[in-house]
């Protein structure tokens, strides 16, 4: 590989600061490295093979033991051990310190009690998870919210035509219910029912159909990117959020039909019978 790879090392073990493993294990002793897919990629090695890097004129052999996820540096990065790296640059003190809080604790509160002992000294301290968001996540959440609600639109706009037709169609039959003592209530009700069944069947079909789709497209955006995306990122749906997307079809399909069960609440009887 020509051009300089970022190295971090850690003076003890970091394998709980959120890292993703995609496959093989995080750095336990010197000598070892975890990297990301590009730098595999790049540098025609794989997991459990021996790369050479070179720290300040000095060769250092490492042993990649493990994939991890990472788009920092385009994931060009090198993760190991601070003694990996002892030998040829004998000088290495740490830049930054990472502080594990106990199950519980206040980070906000943390960050700032810790910032005012730190204060004298000119150095701070930061929650690095809430102010390190991603503007291209937002964007993307934003994108991803913005196609739903435009396609709740569709699908509401298409039980609406699908509804108004058979309406229209029963609307003979309507009347003669209504002439027989059918409440306005009873009418909704009618109207209504008849898009329940669809509409469950619609989300029983969709959340296999979507998930399957989702198993297929998102490595395949991984693999554009030139990374390979963990279980941890493709596994997001769990049993209760399924449970609620196929009753949203039967959601849908209700708010759908409130328009035309009104129109049909307000169709005079006498009007009803004499339609063909």
């Amino acid at each position: 590989m020509t051009g300089s790879v970022p190295v971090i090392a850690y003076d003890g073990d970091a394998s709980w600061g959120g890292f993703v493993m995609v496959s093989g294990r995080w750095v336990r002793a010197a000598g070892e490295a975890v990297v990301a897919a590009p730098f595999l990629t790049a540098s025609g090695a794989e997991v459990g093979d021996t790369v050479t890097l070179t720290v300040n004129g000095s060769p250092v052999r490492t042993r990649i033991v493990g994939e991890v996820f990472d788009v920092g540096e385009q994931g060009l990065r090198v993760f190991t051990d601070l003694a990996t790296l002892r030998t040829a640059a004998p000088d290495l003190h740490p830049t930054d310190h990472s502080v594990r809080l106990t199950r519980g604790t206040d980070a906000d509160a943390y960050v700032k009690h810790l910032n005012a002992a730190l204060k004298p000294l000119g150095v701070t301290a930061t929650d690095t998870k809430s102010v390190n968001g991603s503007d291209g996540a937002l964007a993307l959440d934003t994108l991803a919210a913005a196609l739903t609600l435009i396609l709740v639109a569709v699908a509401g706009l298409g039980v609406l035509g699908g509804v108004v037709l058979d309406t229209h169609e029963r609307i003979r039959d309507l009347g003669i219910h209504k002439a027989l003592g059918m409440t306005p209530r009873q009418t909704v009700t009618l109207v209504i029912a008849s898009v329940v069944l669809p509409g469950l069947a619609g989300g029983a079909l969709g959340v296999p159909l979507g998930l399957a789709v989702h198993r297929v497209v998102m490595p395949a955006i991984g693999d554009s990117a030139g990374l390979r995306l963990p279980d941890v990122v493709l596994d997001v749906y769990r049993t209760p959020e399924l449970l609620l997307l196929a009753l949203s079809g039967t959601a849908i399909a209700v708010l759908g039909a409130l328009l035309p069960a009104g129109w049909a609440v307000r169709v005079r009887t006498a009007t009803a019978l004499r339609a063909e």
